[in-house]
């Protein structure tokens, strides 16, 4: 099937020492796609804030501590270098743009991938954790899974798409509103949050009112939000957080949202966002907190019972709603605002989004 000239090493962004905000430009050997395997030479990456909490060690809800020396990254786009045996009938040639996502590898043939949920897959294997990711300028990938990449879509505004902006358009189509409902975007600033807005409101046909931290309205309502809420402008405590309920009940035209999608990983925003809702409402939950697991602080089963409400949990999303994600973003409904960055600026940059200081997206340059 043909190859291009390939180097012996390449340079990648590792993480030098995991537990802490800390990363190290290296060389390393260039792997040689295996069978059903294909070699990708990577162009860009987009930065994710679960990128930092592997770094960091901050999820419990995985089962081993980040090993050093691990290449993370999981919005990887380049285009094929080279391919492992057993692709005679890949449709893939060398050239092709492809995409690299947070799973990296899905069997496609196991209970789970047969119901669309790869990210349950029996198989699945995950970029940057326990597998090499996409901060780095050459990865192997399995040749069935990659995703095919529009033309006329810049990949540098196309990576960010293959995790945020296809965990948000899966978490979405779960939260059961109707065009004209009204939904809440929790984080509507952030590398999740500002694509969500917008496939909630140009893509879907939601009303959207954006919450976030501090003075990122005008972000928010160009993406498409009809109101924007400080989060910091109300009172710690029961009363503010019922003063906010409030306020979003009013606004969504007195009985509440009918969704509210949570992507920031804050315990905080989670006790409130049920109070958000209307009668039948559903509450996605997106967002990991990091450290010791806290339950929903304000899931009351007389609450859940008297308002109907649901409680459901989405993550990341399928290979179809990948292309999904991606023909959206081609088609203009979405995009990334984003920056771009070289590879020696990625500790910079986890700093950033570990002081909450982010809007938007960074994009890594691996040229």
């Amino acid at each position: 099937m043909g190859s291009v000239e390939v180097p012996k090493k390449h340079k990648a962004c590792v993480y030098d020492n995991p537990g802490t905000i800390s990363t190290k430009v290296e060389e390393i050997d260039t792997p040689e796609p295996g069978p059903g395997e294909v070699l990708v030479n990577l162009t860009h990456s987009g930065v994710c804030h679960s990128d930092l909490v592997v770094m960091t060690n901050s999820w419990r809800m995985l089962p081993y501590p980040t090993q050093p020396g691990q290449v993370g990254g999981h919005e990887g786009i380049g285009t094929i270098a080279s391919f492992g045996p057993g692709n005679d009938s890949s449709p893939l040639k060398i050239g092709d743009r492809v995409g690299i996502k947070w799973v990296a590898s899905a069997c496609g043939s196991c209970p789970p991938c047969f119901a669309g949920v790869d990210a349950n897959c029996t198989s699945g294997k995950v970029s940057g954790y326990y597998y090499p990711g996409t901060f780095q300028q050459y990865a192997v990938a399995p040749a069935h899974y990659v995703t095919p990449i529009p033309e006329g879509l810049a990949s540098d505004m196309a990576a960010p798409m293959l995790c945020g902006g296809l965990t948000v358009y899966s978490a979405l189509k779960k939260c059961r509103a109707e065009p004209g409902d009204w939904v809440v975007i929790v984080g509507a600033s952030g590398g999740l949050g500002h694509l969500a807005v917008q496939i909630a409101a140009k893509g879907m046909g939601f009303r959207v009112i954006g919450t976030d931290v501090g003075a990122k309205e005008k972000l928010v309502k160009d993406c498409g939000a009809e109101f924007f809420l400080d989060v910091t402008k109300f009172e710690k405590g029961e009363k503010g957080t019922q003063d906010m309920g409030k306020q979003i009940r009013d606004l969504a035209g007195g009985f509440g949202a009918a969704a509210v999608l949570v992507c920031v990983g804050s315990n905080a925003a989670y006790a409130q966002a049920l109070d958000f809702l209307r009668y039948k409402g559903t509450l996605v939950c997106v967002g990991v907190p990091e450290h010791d697991p806290q339950p929903i602080a304000d899931a009351y089963p007389d609450k859940m019972i008297a308002k109907q409400l649901n409680i459901v949990g989405s993550a990341v999303g399928s290979r179809k709603e990948a292309i999904e994600t991606l023909d959206m973003a081609a088609r203009g409904v979405v995009k990334t605002h984003f920056r771009v960055e070289k590879m020696e600026g990625l500790t910079k940059i986890f700093e950033e989004l570990h002081e909450g200081k982010l809007m938007g997206r960074v994009v890594l340059d691996l040229s």
